[in-house]
């Protein structure tokens, strides 16, 4: 990688016009753009049933918005992803292994004070055939990728209008828009746990902000959804291998 890319990773993009400049109008569609991938995601499909009809979901959620990034500029895409570095990998691990720990203390404080919902996913996949279950893991990488961009890009929005419109300081700047951009994704997993506002807010809501931190140690969108992927393979796979679905199905 060449300086200018490492200078260009060293900080966030597009909230100091670098390395392209991003409109409210373009930030509109790019968001608009979030919006009807999620819609896309939840939607039901006639060919769902069908193996590359299961696909179509989880591509089109991380491919509509990379798809309105690229029309603005393809260099605006590549501003989110970087080359993997040995170090990346180890960020990887840690934040998943971070995550997970810090959601199974959550999980199990808030279970104490809160009946909480399971992932229908774990019971889908608890009686399923092996190529099922492996089909589900593969899937969960274009999803997951689709979760991230639903996090970074309200994100980088959100720095951008504190910096340029709010006229905070970077550092403040950058906590606001780390808190707040966990709220869609905390709020799209309400269909999943059956519209519980509190469980999606406490519980997936914290998860998200210990993910994000992939994302804002290393400004690589590939490091923060590897995170993300790691530790949805962890909770699924080990719910599988041991009767704890129950107690992990609030945790993703």
């Amino acid at each position: 990688m060449d300086a200018r890319a490492d200078l260009t990773r060293s900080d966030f993009p597009f909230y100091n016009r670098q390395p392209i400049p991003i409109s409210a109008l373009q930030w509109l569609l790019i968001l608009s753009a979030l919006c009807t991938a999620f819609a896309l995601l939840i939607m039901p499909w006639p060919s769902s049933d069908s193996i590359a009809g299961r696909w179509v979901h989880p591509l089109l959620f991380c491919l509509v918005p990379l798809g309105a990034m690229t029309l603005i500029s393809g260099r605006a895409v590549a501003a989110l992803f970087h080359r993997l570095r040995v170090r990346d990998g180890l960020w990887m691990i840690a934040i998943a292994a971070l995550n997970l720990a810090v959601t199974v203390l959550v999980a199990l404080a808030f279970s104490g004070q809160h009946r909480a919902s399971s992932n229908p996913l774990f019971a889908q996949l608890g009686g399923a055939d092996l190529s099922t279950r492996i089909l589900a893991f593969g899937m969960m990488a274009p999803q997951l990728l689709g979760e991230e961009l639903l996090t970074v890009l309200p994100l980088l929005a959100l720095l951008q209008w504190f910096t340029a419109r709010v006229r905070m300081r970077r550092s403040h700047a950058v906590l606001c828009a780390w808190l707040l951009s966990a709220l869609p994704f905390a709020l799209a997993h309400l269909p999943t746990y059956q519209w519980d506002l509190l469980q999606c807010l406490v519980i997936i809501g914290t998860a998200r902000l210990v993910l994000s931190l992939a994302y804002l140690t290393t400004r690589n969108l590939w490091v923060s959804t590897g995170a993300h992927l790691l530790n949805d393979w962890a909770l699924f796979g080990f719910a599988l291998s041991y009767p704890v679905a129950s107690m992990l199905g609030g945790l993703t």
